[in-house]
């Protein structure tokens, strides 16, 4: 079985020896004295250097860590997505939750929804509560009355 570390040295050597088959392939087209730009070579060095050598490029950056970068981002944006269904959820609820409100709402796993409301009240966006049977509730204070304080809003300078 192979291991992460081995299946990316693979694509580290894969890469590189893509990279040499074209730069060689390249510098046989150029030592042969043919014309770069007549359609039949320049098909050939289309075929010959520029796919292996994009091969090659994307196998290393899998290998330098491109992939886990992707794959960080797109963590982040799905917290963040989850983050904002939450505080549309909590308007709707009157602005206290559970994690299992969110989970049953939502339709996500508890593990995901404890973690984002975690992350909400790092931010202080909430405020964990606690009942007499130990259950924890997050409250969310500026949505609690958000309706009635956008009702008696008032302009700036009237304030």
């Amino acid at each position: 079985m192979l291991y992460s570390g081995e299946v990316r040295n693979g694509k580290a050597v894969g890469g590189g020896a893509l990279l040499l088959v074209a730069g060689l392939m390249l510098w046989g087209f150029f030592r042969s004295g043919l014309n770069p730009w007549a359609p039949a070579t320049f098909i050939a060095i289309l075929i010959a250097v520029v796919l292996p050598a994009g091969a090659g490029s994307y196998l290393l950056a899998i290998a330098l860590g491109a992939g886990s970068r992707i794959a960080q981002r797109q963590e982040d944006l799905r917290l963040q997505t989850l983050e904002a269904e939450i505080l549309r959820l909590a308007t709707r609820k009157g602005g206290k939750l559970t994690a299992v409100e969110v989970t049953a709402e939502l339709a996500v796993d508890k593990a995901s929804a404890d973690k984002a409301l975690d992350a909400l009240a790092v931010r202080e966006l909430a405020e964990m509560e606690l009942t007499e049977a130990g259950s924890i509730v997050y409250s969310f204070r500026n949505l609690e009355n958000l309706p009635d304080q956008k009702e008696r809003a008032k302009g700036i300078l009237d304030a």
